[in-house]
């Protein structure tokens, strides 16, 4: 069994810890981005991803910050707790083939300074977005589950 495989046995059979990231600019904005993957393809969501094995929730919230936004000290900017969160989807990475994915989600704030800029992005986005809290919570291309977010901040 290759590792796409085996994954996708754990995929169908266990729940996934992740963390996500929710970049707040200026107190106005919410940084987003157009998932290029499943599940949630096609949606504006937050950046985010899977805690992985003997990962502490500090490292993953560095790997995914420098990974998915080029930012090297996600730390620096005081990541606050937000809450866990559970996100079901009817599908999973390897696609619609009837397996679902459920993620249970250690959600982070980080306050950003106005005019604050992504140092870069990776492929997991078509592209990064900072959208007004407001139009976010109103547009049917946001995720619901980034929506969700949206009230606390």
């Amino acid at each position: 069994m290759d590792e796409r495989e085996r994954f996708l046995e754990l995929v169908r059979d266990l729940p996934l810890v992740s963390v996500d990231l929710v970049l707040v600019r200026g107190g106005r904005e919410v940084l987003l981005g157009l998932r290029n993957n499943r599940p949630a393809q096609g949606s504006w969501f937050v950046p985010g991803g899977r805690v992985l094995k003997n990962e502490k929730r500090a490292d993953a919230l560095a790997r995914v910050a420098a990974r998915e936004l080029g930012i090297p000290d996600i730390h620096a900017l005081n990541p606050a707790f937000l809450g866990p969160f559970e996100h079901f989807y009817p599908d999973s990475f390897a696609g619609d083939i009837g397996v679902s994915t459920h993620y249970v989600v250690l959600a982070h704030r980080i306050n950003v300074p106005a005019g604050f800029e992504i140092p870069g992005k990776d492929d997991q986005h078509e592209s990064l977005r900072w959208w007004g809290l407001n139009e976010a919570a109103e547009s049917d291309t946001v995720h619901a589950y980034t929506r969700d977010y949206l009230p606390l901040l």
